[in-house]
């Protein structure tokens, strides 16, 4: 029970990384908003899992690459569950798959700012209630990608680079009021966004893996879990990467 009298928030929760992780933190103690935007059936099944478990959940509907949408889900989880003390920011935005002399500026443009965006908004609406306590932990989900880039992911890796750097500015800005910010980079994870990956790539990546396997929603979500409680209350501004030793010190 790390997470003992927490409310934590997650945005992008309804499936894959997000929804594991909020059937993490719940587990751990946490009271749990599980952000959608048009998932509902699946974001109410995630929360009726954590109440039929003994926990505490809601669904709450926005769309994060929204300003007024972000500052309403907000204001909706304090109001039904209180001051947000964990924040995890796992809403990304899609992409288009190829290689640079393929895509068009447009293409950058929106996977960028709709990245930083759905991040931005709600860190925004959030901070207010941490800075006055003193305290918080915000977790950003990045990639792998960004640091180690592959073939026809120019778009993804840059956004989620932006995503590092943001990461590491609010950390240093926020550490003095007692905030963190930390960065938890996933690889190859099997969710719904690599279901049109071919088995025998997967397999050859596995076989190229240290752990010798892909990751599963649930490796994430216990990193995730690490950042989110006070067991890492001297640790900000970490990159965190979830890929079975792909990346290594």
């Amino acid at each position: 029970m790390l997470l003992k009298g927490k409310i934590a928030l997650v945005t992008g929760a309804s499936r894959g990384i997000g929804a594991a992780t909020a059937l993490k933190l719940a587990k751990h103690g946490a009271d749990v908003a599980v952000n959608y935007n048009n998932s509902v059936e699946e974001a109410q099944k995630i929360v009726d899992t954590i109440i039929s478990n003994n926990g505490k959940a809601i669904s709450v509907k926005a769309n994060v690459f929204d300003q007024l949408e972000s500052e309403r889900m907000v204001a909706e989880v304090e109001k039904q569950l209180g001051k947000i003390d964990v924040l995890v920011l796992n809403a990304g935005a899609n992409f288009k798959m190829a290689p640079f002399m393929e895509q068009t500026w447009e293409d950058f443009e929106n996977k960028i700012l709709r990245e930083v965006k759905g991040s931005y908004w709600t860190i925004k609406a959030v901070l207010p209630s941490m800075i006055a306590r003193n305290t918080g932990s915000i977790i950003i989900i990045s990639s792998g990608l960004s640091r180690n880039p592959g073939y026809g992911f120019s778009t993804h890796s840059t956004a989620k680079s932006a995503l590092d750097g943001f990461a590491r500015a609010l950390a240093f800005e926020l550490g003095p009021v007692g905030i963190r910010v930390n960065v938890v980079a996933p690889g190859l994870t099997l969710t719904d966004a690599t279901k049109f990956m071919p088995q025998a790539h997967k397999e050859a990546i596995a076989n190229n893996t240290p752990l010798r396997k892909i990751g599963l929603p649930e490796d994430v979500a216990g990193a995730i879990l690490l950042y989110a409680s006070d067991e890492t209350k001297h640790i900000t501004g970490n990159y965190l990467p979830v890929n079975g030793g792909q990346i290594m010190l």
